[in-house]
């Protein structure tokens, strides 16, 4: 049985960019720098990871990575204040969620979610 997902770990061109990037928006770093070929922060119980690619690599849409945060619209606050353009804006989804998407310099479509509260049923 899986019990989770330990890491998540996404290809860069440019790692000082893209460490940046992650380091701005409050990711913890735990390994690796600006300068290194991998890096790892803390995403909760879980890690993200960035790994240097050779500018010959290329990828196409690939995916999406979902993050819960504790206050969706404080955190797409952050992302603005940032310098960061956020591909959506902060909505309630019909599946329970209050998300907004936002691209990492590499095209890696990210997700910054927060579960709705339940609605009582009476």
């Amino acid at each position: 049985m899986i019990e989770g997902i330990s890491a998540v770990t996404l290809g860069t061109h440019e790692m000082a960019r893209a460490f940046r990037f992650y380091r701005a928006l409050g990711f913890e770093v735990l390994h690796g720098g600006e300068d290194s070929s991998f890096a790892s922060f803390r995403a909760g119980t879980s890690y993200l990871n960035l790994i240097a690619q050779p500018a010959e690599r290329r990828w196409s849409w690939w995916g999406r990575v979902i993050f819960y945060v504790a206050d969706v619209d404080a955190f797409y606050d952050r992302a603005l204040a940032a310098g960061y353009l956020p591909a959506t804006v902060p909505r309630d989804a019909e599946w329970g969620e209050r998300f907004f998407h936002l691209n990492d310099p590499d095209g890696h479509e990210l997700s910054f979610a927060r579960p709705l509260s339940p609605v009582s049923v009476q």
